[in-house]
């Protein structure tokens, strides 16, 4: 099983973010940020990458309960794009801190926060991926 999880990680945004400050996604936009955004807004370090994007996946297939292990494990054993490809990264300016234990929290662009672990040697920088071409 293929995993996303990161430990000790920031992931800043992306260099072509189109915002200076971190932004809500639009609730009742298209596509999985907002069930992502309201995951990690909602339980800061509570969840892994991988938490995250199986249960945005369960929510938008309506997988019942008593089905998901199986259905995570299938979904798993494909690989996943991580969070470094999320609209939260690349359009929202949201940074996501990944803890010792990979749990996920989201830091606001042009925060304290997201200053001091952008700087922070002993965290692992990583950039979100770019919207277009270089």
């Amino acid at each position: 099983m293929g995993t996303t999880n990161y430990r000790m990680t920031f992931i800043q945004v992306a260099e072509d973010c189109p915002v200076d400050a971190a932004q809500q996604p639009p609730v009742g936009a298209k596509g999985p940020s907002v069930a992502a955004y309201s995951l990690i807004n909602e339980h800061p370090y509570e969840l892994t990458s991988d938490d995250v994007l199986f249960e945005v996946n369960a929510i938008r297939k309506e997988i019942a309960e008593r089905e998901r292990a199986a259905a995570r494990e299938a979904f798993f054993a494909k690989s996943q794009a991580c969070l470094r490809s999320s609209p939260l990264t690349k359009r929202y300016g949201w940074g996501i801190h990944h803890d010792a234990e990979g749990r996920v929290a989201l830091v606001a662009l042009g925060s304290e926060e997201y200053e001091r672990l952008a700087s922070d040697p002993d965290v692992k920088q990583l950039r979100a991926m770019r919207s277009r071409r270089a």
